[in-house]
């Protein structure tokens, strides 16, 4: 069973504050981080992380910071998410709905995909490889 593989996939950053809360749907009223997670997860996405930033300012240039003298209470938020194009064109129209302030950018990527080895064959492992290209080769690298 090949060990790694490589392709394309899409990268979706989703850039928000920690205050900001989904706005309609189903998570309405939850932080947005959270209820980004669990779209991303009830829609069988590959993976999602949360990253939290020390600084930053948006649209409304005020800077935001977790230093001791100014202590913000609504750091920047960055989602990333690597996933198929398509399955990221179809979740973003719920995107529109959840989220009232942010920025989504998104690019193509290369990916090098390492499977652990003694993964079962499975729906979850055939969605994360489709498409990507085996590249184990025989002896020592």
């Amino acid at each position: 069973m090949p060990h790694r593989f490589t392709g394309e996939r899409t990268l979706m950053r989703i850039f928000i504050g920690e205050r900001d809360k989904c706005e309609h749907g189903p998570y309405q009223g939850l932080a947005l981080h959270e209820a980004l997670l669990r779209l991303f997860r009830e829609r069988g996405f590959a993976g999602v992380t949360v990253l939290r930033g020390t600084k930053g300012f948006g649209a409304s240039a005020k800077v935001h910071t977790a230093d001791l003298l100014r202590l913000s209470m609504d750091l920047p938020e960055v989602i990333e998410v690597v996933e198929t194009e398509e399955k990221i064109q179809q979740v973003l129209p719920e995107l529109d709905r959840m989220i009232d302030g942010g920025l989504i950018t998104l690019e193509k990527v290369r990916v090098i995909l390492y499977r652990p080895a003694n993964v079962p064959e499975n729906e979850r492992w055939r969605h994360r490889i489709e498409g990507l290209e085996p590249t184990d080769r025989e002896g020592p690298q």
